[in-house]
């Protein structure tokens, strides 16, 4: 039996050391055998994933990926947190957003909220939320001088925070213990609004009351720095940040020009960001948040203690989705990780239901008991800024930081972020990124599981009340967009035509040979028209030339698609497909993609169109639904 050694004893002593080349050899061998022909560098190529904003995700990441030291929590460029003992003392803010139009309704979820672990309030008020004078009676018996209270009132800022104000004073709350954000945000208003219309005065008025909170209430912000309008309009991860630092600058500019010294205006500012699924970007994205706002305010003459940024992260609403809402409970989960690993002082998880309506007390329970678990069960506020040396997210965090930069230095050449929404600036790179995106999505290169990949048609509908009747849109206004909403679309016309003729559109799958043969492009066939509510029939579980006709007719279906192996094709397709025009089929799928020479011979046939990966789903899905009459 060999001894080993008590010390010294190192865990790599007897491997030797392997390069970087070498395993470029072992990616070329396994490329090799799925037909990709790469070599050296090529080869570690290939299996990149590409981000927005040109950035990319590269499969491995070594010491020499190099970026700018991080430094420590607490201390400039403030990369690894803002404060120095992080969230570890007692977790991140769990801050839980309140908008029903009943103060009593409100005040009831209020109450539930905070005693069942929330620990600050985010009140929307105004036409899409509580009304102002609702606000003492939706904070009845809450403890002001305990929960923080942030506002979100749009246009009607100014008069929300008087009214929050004044309750502070009604209640006898000590002139220190008032904390929270009155959330003046005149530029995110005029990003979700189009309308500009008074804009002057409304910083002029939003810097009065950082004014009246550093006299009275020090422990209370008065503007919020909201990227949420531009990441809701389906900016990417740098846009996003761009937006912010110009939006910021220009909040910065307002309240020194009315007498605030540079460190006293970056203390009246919150910045609130999306956290999505992607868990990594968003980790990044935080942290980069923390070093371009850092860099901002060294530049501008804060002292440096004054550029630590107070972030308030939000699961993203475009990321959420009607149909197999349940899934989302997921996607706010991770995205809620990534928030808390990136170091946000507050966290807001949306209820699941969020894009279908008032969220129910089950819905916001989950939502709450989300951070609960990652802080209490999960461990994750025991470290400060956890991903810290980690090269991949050292490196993302330094590249998105550059891509942000370049996009927030092209807004201030165009004058500064007012006049970049004036411009159309802002609106049509974000239209520009989402119509790319929008591509992805609709060839399913990005995934919304339960929508675009295994849907269940089955699935009973989550009922949720009305929200609040939104106005007409201002034509300048940034659109809300959200992942899933092409092919909710989709379903939503195949509910239409079950509701009013007891059945869903359906497809024949006309499956040729074994089911060794045919299982595999057969599962694809059916998850792809099951996406666009369209309802599969495998039955008989394979056919041929001689009872493809028959099996048509008694499937009800007026479409059909063969799927098989391209074997098989060779040998029936034709023959198949023949048969199923003569029974009546109306358009004949054949999953799969042959070459240009085989294509000629199957649409000679009566093959009228392949469905394949990376296909346009919402195109091919629209259009089968049109031709079957499906309004």
């Amino acid at each position: 039996m060999t001894v080993l050694p008590d010390d010294g004893f190192s865990l790599a002593a007897e491997f030797p050391d392997a390069t970087r080349e070498q395993w470029q050899r072992l990616v070329e061998g396994v490329l090799s055998k799925a037909g990709t022909v790469a070599t050296g560098p090529a080869a570690e190529e290939a299996l990149a994933t590409a981000l927005q904003d040109g950035l990319a995700t590269r499969p491995l990441y070594t010491a020499d990926d190099s970026a700018p030291t991080a430094g420590y929590p607490g201390f400039p460029p403030f990369v690894r947190g803002g404060r120095p003992e992080g969230s570890v003392v007692g977790g991140w803010d769990v801050r839980q957003r309140h908008g029903r139009p009943d103060p009593r309704q409100a005040n009831e979820a209020v109450l539930a909220d905070l005693e069942n672990g929330v620990t600050s309030l985010w009140l929307t008020v105004g036409a899409q939320g509580l009304p102002v004078d609702g606000i003492p009676a939706a904070l009845e018996g809450v403890y002001l001088d305990l929960a923080p209270v942030v506002l979100d009132a749009g246009a009607g800022f100014e008069a929300a925070a008087r009214s929050l104000l004044r309750l502070y004073d009604e209640r006898g709350v000590p002139r220190g213990e008032a904390r929270g954000n009155l959330g003046a945000d005149p530029l995110g208003t005029v990003a979700r609004t189009g309308d500009d219309t008074g804009l002057a005065q409304a910083l002029a008025a939003a810097a009065g009351l950082a004014g009246q909170c550093l006299r009275d209430r020090p422990g209370i912000r008065a503007l919020t720095v909201d990227a949420l309008p531009y990441h809701d309009a389906g900016g990417s991860a740098a846009q996003e940040l761009g937006c912010s630092l110009a939006t910021a600058v220009a909040y910065l500019r307002a309240l020194t020009t009315a007498g605030l010294s540079v460190d006293e205006a970056c203390a009246q500012l919150e910045f609130r960001y999306a956290a999505t699924a992607d868990q990594f970007l968003t980790i990044a994205k935080l942290r980069a948040a923390r070093r371009l706002w850092a860099r901002v305010a060294e530049a501008s003459g804060a002292a440096p203690a004054a550029g630590a940024q107070r972030q308030h992260a939000v699961t993203s609403a475009v990321m959420m989705t009607r149909r197999d809402p349940w899934v989302n409970m997921l996607r706010t989960t991770i995205a809620c990780l990534g928030a808390g690993v990136g170091g946000a002082d507050a966290v807001t998880v949306l209820p699941f239901d969020d894009a279908l309506g008032p969220p129910d007390a089950f819905a916001r329970r989950i939502a709450r008991n989300t951070s609960s678990i990652l802080v209490e069960e999960s461990h994750l506020a025991r470290v400060v800024d956890p991903a810290g040396g980690s090269w991949y997210v050292e490196r993302l965090t330094d590249e998105l930081a550059h891509a942000a930069w370049a996009w927030f230095q092209e807004i201030e050449r165009a004058g500064g972020q007012a006049a970049a929404l004036a411009s159309g600036l802002v609106a049509g790179r974000l239209a520009d990124t989402w119509r790319q995106r929008s591509a992805a999505l609709a060839t399913r290169r990005e995934p919304i599981t339960g929508v675009s990949e295994f849907p269940h048609l089955g699935e009973q509908p989550v009922r949720r009340g009305s929200a609040p009747a939104v106005e007409p849109g201002h034509p300048a206004a940034l659109p809300r967009v959200r992942r899933s909403q092409s092919y909710e679309a989709l379903r939503e016309r195949s509910d239409a035509h079950l509701a009013a003729t007891g059945a869903r559109p359906r497809v024949f799958l006309a499956a040729l040979g074994p089911a060794a043969a045919h299982t595999g492009r057969a599962t694809f066939a059916a998850n792809l028209f099951q996406v666009g509510g369209i309802e599969p029939v495998h039955e008989p579980a394979s056919v041929d030339p001689g009872t493809a006709a028959g099996a048509f007719a008694r499937s009800g279906a007026t479409i059909a698609c063969l799927c098989s192996s391209d074997k098989l094709y060779a040998e029936q397709a034709e023959a198949v497909a023949g048969a199923l025009k003569a029974a009546g089929a109306a358009h004949v799928f054949l999953a799969g993609r042959p070459g240009a020479e085989q294509r000629e011979v199957y649409l000679r046939a009566g093959v009228d169109e392949f469905v394949f990966a990376g296909g346009d789903a919402v195109a091919v899905l629209s259009s089968v639904l049109d031709r079957m009459g499906v309004a």
